[in-house]
């Protein structure tokens, strides 16, 4: 035979086997009973009477059953030429210990509210909605989504109220509790809401701004109305730019660990069982798998203190309605790029500071601005007393002015 890694085996009436191979093209002829019948026979009833014994001793037996037990599976990963084992008991681990840690500080929310038909006579019914929640206080105060507990809207069909009464459920506990709503900001989609309790587990808060793709990510929280649920995944990106159906933009971490409607103000959390983030958005549709969002928990801080000692987040604003000066309008009106002052409010920093309808803003403290998106985010580094400069255009001549921010209403 040609290939040297290759055997042939070849039968026939007689009782002797020829075997050919490669390595050896010398002929055998020998007794299949003699040579290899008794001598197997003879292995496999040792065998037996080992392992008997072996079996017959406690000692002996338990060993080798938990030696059988510990060897948990593995996952092989091969880098430049080296095959690493990786222990899937570590990853599991991991998952169990921190769900013991952080799902005690994690509540179902359950909100009522009053419906009302704009059609067939003005019918009014009743209807709820769930969310959770992340305890941050032992005395129970309570993060969560605006969008959960603020979810008023209206339609040319219905008129949806304010939330009327606001429930929470503790983990593994039958008792709930009437909560009241502390503070709320729509803009970043936050909400501090209280219940009259004390010695709760308040969960850990990390560093969301140390958070690395790829890092492991547990999503914990009340899915569908599934009492504590969680789901595992990975940080899939980080200050990802996400707007929601209101229109509001925010920074956020993208996540595949499975969010479902009633995740809304749950936890996502990291290997150490610490907050990173607050689950508030997916995307869903055709085609749409495992992208879900997260606002990092560092970002909600200043906000949280704000809601709980102010009932509201205090933010500057110039006082000013603009419309964006693109490129052609630009050129058609002989116009800088920039921000056209369509309306001055009465009394506010823009007002004081002399600014008019039909100023372009061209720039804010020396960044250029196209967008009132780009002014607002300038603005928002400032806080209430903070100077701001804008660059004007007016009358084919560019000047700067210095405002003083007041606090919006």
């Amino acid at each position: 035979m040609d290939d040297e890694n290759n055997f042939e085996i070849k039968t026939d009436n007689n009782p002797d086997v020829k075997i050919y191979t490669s390595t050896s093209t010398k002929t055998s002829n020998f007794s299949f009973s003699r040579n290899i019948l008794v001598p197997f026979l003879s292995g496999v009833v040792g065998a037996s009477i080992i392992l008997g014994t072996c079996f017959g001793i406690p000692s002996i037996r338990n060993n080798i059953m938990n030696n059988s037990s510990n060897n948990s599976p593995n996952f092989h990963i091969t880098s430049g030429g080296t095959n690493t084992a990786i222990s899937l008991a570590n990853y599991s681990g991991t998952a169990i210990d921190v769900a013991a840690k952080v799902q005690p500080s994690i509540v179902g929310i359950q909100i009522e509210y009053s419906v009302t038909s704009l059609m067939f006579g003005g019918y009014s019914s009743s209807a709820t909605a769930s969310g959770s929640g992340i305890i941050i206080s032992e005395d129970g105060y309570i993060l969560t989504n605006n969008h959960v507990v603020s979810s008023s809207s209206n339609s040319s069909y219905y008129q949806m109220s304010e939330a009327q009464k606001i429930t929470v459920k503790l983990y593994n506990s039958n008792e709930t509790y009437e909560a009241r709503i502390i503070g709320s900001d729509s803009q970043t989609d936050l909400a501090i809401i209280k219940i009259d309790a004390t010695g709760l587990t308040a969960a850990e808060l990390g560093d969301s701004n140390s958070v690395k793709v790829g890092e492991f990510a547990m999503a914990i929280g009340n899915p569908l109305g599934l009492d504590s649920s969680v789901t595992c995944g990975i940080v899939s990106a980080i200050n990802r730019e996400v707007t929601d159906e209101d229109g509001n933009k925010y920074i956020a971490i993208q996540t595949d660990a499975a969010i479902n409607s009633g995740n809304s103000g749950g936890a996502l959390v990291n290997s150490e069982g610490k907050v990173i983030g607050i689950n508030t958005l997916k995307l869903s549709g055709s085609g749409v798998e495992g992208i879900g969002f997260a606002i990092p928990i560092s970002s909600t801080l200043e906000i949280t203190e704000q809601l709980i000692q102010y009932n509201k987040v205090i933010r500057p604003y110039i006082g000013i309605s603009g419309r964006e000066v693109t490129e052609s309008l630009s050129k058609k009106y002989n116009y800088p790029i920039g921000i056209y002052i369509s309306k001055v409010d009465e009394f506010s920093s823009a007002e004081i500071a002399g600014l008019k309808i039909g100023d372009v803003i061209v720039s804010a403290d020396g960044t250029a601005v196209s967008t009132m998106d780009k002014l607002n985010e300038i603005k928002n580094t400032h806080s209430v007393g903070d100077d701001m400069v804008l660059t004007i255009f007016r009358n084919g001549e560019t000047f700067d002015v210095t405002l003083k921010l007041k606090e919006a209403n």
